[in-house]
């Protein structure tokens, strides 16, 4: 599957992980990627990994934290000016801070909320404008099954994965007549640094939820959004697919 020459792509937190596996196939696919990160070290080593594997200049990280309305605006005026448009964002970065609810601090529910949801907003309200001014636009949203089961000692984590959702819908019904299709992905248990601080009977545990009997790989999911970066997805908006091995069904 491949993305028409020219695509321009926005991924946040595309510096490891599932960020970093689409960031991968988007490229791989024709786009030019985007990597709005933190982490200076981690988004140098992202794109010359991946300007590496295209053979070709076609990744640029900008550190920006992504919960910053100011900082946000700036880095996709930067954007913008250098690119010209952002044919597709994805709104991947999250954290967890994980405790039961009665010894969770207010710090540890703000930053799970900044993170994982003011960012999709921050990055939403500055392309907005853009997409509907070019009349067409992939908004990608990175949720997980958690936003829909709920899971004990993740509170903040499943509230803002819900929100996530929640917003995805709204969000497609305000700029479908505009040609802009805003979709979710929901994926269960991915193998990324969060799992491989799990123990191994915690591990066990998940593993017997999922029909498939393992838990996913970030290309999974990846493979998942560049079909919604598409062509193929063109008639698809306000929609959360599910990417869990089965667990959740």
């Amino acid at each position: 599957m491949s993305l028409p020459e020219g695509t321009i792509a926005l991924i946040t937190g595309g510096n490891a992980g599932i960020g970093k596996a689409i960031a991968q196939q988007f490229a791989l696919a024709g786009a030019q990627v985007i990597i709005f990160g933190t982490n200076a070290e981690r988004g140098q080593s992202a794109i010359d990994e991946i300007n590496t594997l295209t053979g070709k200049q076609t990744a640029w990280f900008y550190s920006v934290n992504v919960a910053q309305t100011a900082e946000v605006e700036a880095a996709v005026q930067q954007v913008l000016e250098k690119f010209g448009r952002v044919d597709i964002l994805v709104n991947n970065a999250g954290i967890t801070r994980d405790g039961l609810l009665m010894k969770m601090s207010e710090e540890a529910w703000d930053e799970v909320m900044d993170i994982n949801v003011k960012s999709c907003y921050n990055l939403c309200r500055a392309l907005a404008r853009s997409m509907i001014k070019a009349r067409k636009g992939k908004i990608i949203t990175i949720s997980s099954v958690i936003g829909l089961t709920g899971n004990a000692g993740q509170v903040n984590y499943a509230s803002s994965k819900a929100a996530l959702i929640g917003f995805t819908k709204a969000l497609a019904k305000e700029l479908a007549p505009r040609n802009i299709c805003v979709n979710c992905i929901a994926p269960g248990f991915i193998e990324t640094r969060m799992t491989d601080a799990m123990t191994e009977t915690q591990k066990k545990s998940i593993l017997d939820s999922i029909p498939l009997g393992r838990m996913g790989v970030p290309e999974d999911v990846a493979h998942t959004a560049l079909f919604l970066a598409s062509s193929a997805s063109d008639y698809m908006t306000g929609q959360v697919l599910v990417i869990d091995g089965g667990m959740v069904m």
